[in-house]
């Protein structure tokens, strides 16, 4: 399965998908190509060294949200992409594009959703006071983490947890579930009925 990441930073998560999916001879995923909002995001580099083509697609090029989505739209097509995966990609997409690709565009996102959606999820996890947050990874739809989920991990918040701390055991757990969905993904394991997403190999 070819599969494109988009994202707008550093890239950990996609050099978890490089070292795990794409570089593992045992799975049949292939990145083929890796798309980025920034030119300087650091997840260009990291695609680069694994030999994986890179595209820059920056909104501000663009006139309308709708011609930044079809410039993206092209790349995925281009690429024989069968799957998008969002890891850190800043960008919200047009209703059309999440049409276009429904149930085939999945994100990662650091907090158990439907708690604290959006942007700034481990700060506002904190200013609440929650004790317990964690890792989501569900399908996009129209909404701003809203689509149906696939998968969570649920980590503690301690007392002397700060944003940076917190984080970082957040993102221990993103690298370990964020393949394991993705594989099974390509595996044809999922199955979507509603906003419920279950296991196929698991229905009686």
């Amino acid at each position: 399965m070819n599969i494109a990441v988009l994202a707008s930073g550093s890239g950990t998560n996609l050099q978890v998908l490089i070292e795990q999916l794409h570089e593992d001879t045992a799975t049949d995923i292939n990145i083929s190509v890796v798309i980025s909002d920034r030119k300087q995001a650091y997840a260009l580099t990291r695609a680069k060294n694994a030999g994986i083509p890179t595209q820059i697609v920056r909104s501000k090029d663009y006139v309308s949200r709708v011609e930044f989505d079809a410039e993206i739209t092209r790349h995925i097509e281009n690429y024989s992409v069968e799957l998008i995966v969002l890891a850190g990609f800043m960008k919200l997409f047009q209703l059309p594009f999440v049409r276009k690709y429904q149930n085939r565009i999945i994100n990662i996102h650091p907090s158990l959703l439907p708690a604290f959606p959006g942007a700034t999820a481990v700060a506002d996890s904190l200013k609440k006071g929650v004790k317990v947050t964690g890792v989501t990874v569900h399908y996009v739809d129209e909404g701003v983490d809203t689509g149906p989920i696939i998968a969570q991990t649920s980590i503690p918040v301690y007392d002397t947890d700060d944003e940076e701390s917190l984080h970082k055991r957040i993102q221990i757990e993103e690298h370990k579930l964020f393949p394991q969905v993705i594989r099974a993904h390509a595996q044809g394991n999922l199955k979507v009925i509603g906003q419920k997403v279950i296991s196929v190999s698991s229905e009686s």
